[in-house]
């Protein structure tokens, strides 16, 4: 380049134009002609780059360089070669302009560090889309973690350009950083919460992409679309998404579901509560008729499959039995039978503490279906079942009077 601006500082002179005039003219075109080979470097060599790399990858088996390719990653290492061109041709014109090779390497620098930065991010999207597509990525997710890397990339890259810009050594504001501490993890404290709770929520296993959580303080409940380093998206029933704190998953009270999706079962849990004033022993015509019932046959024939010494329905009551306990056998039979339950999970029919209301008849047993109108709609029909039967017992469900109540009460006396 030292040629190029000593022959077109010479033709101006000879022009018989001024010499300082002649030294920036000189200058300038100098630097259109470096510009112009950069670009001419730049264009053929990315092209046969790209093209030999494309073809490279076709023929490989691997997947990471497929990845890389697609990501754009060589397209940027591409503009290092002009860079480092411009960089390497700055000395022309010291003799004349003290400061023209400085400003020419400043501007090589920058450029330098803009295809740096590129192509380390692309490298880092790369890496995350890689590692996606192992199994175990699903339950530990690293994108918070190379969001991290990128703002710690883009910081350092922000430093050097402000010490290009001002002509000072970078080590001096690194050196500076330290009395900025207070700002800066003011400036950046959700990302360090963030941080910290991401390798929480990896190493114990927590929360993944995929999972029904439910957070009671930030109304969410729902499945798990993405988690960053700052923010969880998650996907409400509604279809609604809501963005809540990475680090409000490890210090808010949040209930993950996953057990139960892998469990295969889902738990209904509902009481019946009973008038206590209907409850009475019975005689063995009532025991005889309630044992007709089709469940309670139903029951015993799944039972006998299993074990052909399972006793008598009538003989497990006992003497003496209470329509009470005929109702809570029947319940339990019922769901044992119900085809939409799960009979080797937990299943209890139990009585709780009376109060003012009755006596609590509670059942626990696990649907087999987890969806949610599913489920709901075999709750359903549970309570339905129970609610129609309970006159068969001659029981009553309490439920406090209403003024229909009062008025019957009243017609009838």
């Amino acid at each position: 380049m030292q040629v190029f601006y000593d022959y077109l500082r010479e033709f101006f002179l000879n022009a018989q134009l001024h010499p300082k005039i002649a030294i920036y003219l000189a200058a300038f075109g100098t630097f259109l002609i470096l510009s112009l080979i950069s670009l001419i470097l730049f264009f053929p060599f990315r092209k046969l780059l790209i093209t030999v790399i494309e073809r490279f990858t076709k023929h490989t088996e691997t997947l990471w360089d497929d990845v890389l390719f697609e990501h754009k990653v060589f397209h940027a290492v591409a503009h290092l070669v002009p860079a480092i061109f411009i960089y390497a041709s700055a000395g022309f014109g010291s003799e004349d302009l003290v400061s023209l090779p400085e400003v020419i390497k400043g501007i090589a620098k920058i450029y330098i560090t803009f295809a740096v930065v590129l192509s380390l991010v692309r490298f880092l999207d790369a890496s995350q889309d890689i590692y996606n597509t192992y199994p175990f990525a699903i339950e530990r997710p690293i994108k918070g973690y190379l969001q991290l890397v990128k703002i710690l990339i883009y910081s350092v890259a922000a430093i050097i350009l402000i010490s290009i810009l001002v002509n000072q050594d970078p080590g001096r504001l690194f050196a500076g950083l330290g009395a900025m501490a207070a700002v800066l993890m003011f400036v950046f404290k959700d990302p360090i919460l963030g941080f910290v709770a991401s390798i929480q929520l990896a190493a114990n296993k927590m929360v993944k992409p995929g999972d029904w959580i439910t957070v009671p303080k930030f109304n969410v409940d729902g499945t798990v679309v993405d988690i960053s380093l700052t923010t969880v998206k998650v996907q409400n029933w509604d279809k609604t998404i809501t963005s809540i704190p990475t680090y409000s998953l490890v210090s808010e009270s949040v209930t993950n579901w996953i057990g139960m999706q892998e469990s295969g079962g889902r738990r209904i849990q509902r009481s019946v509560y009973i008038d206590m004033a209907r409850i009475k022993f019975c005689d063995q015509k009532f025991v005889d008729r309630i044992a007709n019932l089709p469940v309670i046959k139903s029951y015993m024939e799944q039972k006998r499959a299993l074990d052909p010494t399972f006793p008598e329905w009538k003989d497990q009551m006992g003497d003496q039995p209470t329509n009470l306990a005929l109702f809570r056998a029947y319940v339990e039979a019922f769901l044992w039978t119900n085809p939409h339950t799960h009979n080797h999970m937990t299943l209890i029919v139990r009585f709780l503490q009376s109060t003012e209301r009755g006596l609590p008849l509670e059942y626990i047993v696990f649907s087999k279906e987890q969806q949610s109108d599913l489920f709901e709609s075999i709750s359903a029909e549970i309570v339905d079942h129970i609610l129609a039967v309970i006159s068969e017992f001659e029981l009553k469900v309490f439920q406090n009077p209403s003024g229909s109540d009062f008025r019957y009460i009243a017609r009838n006396q």
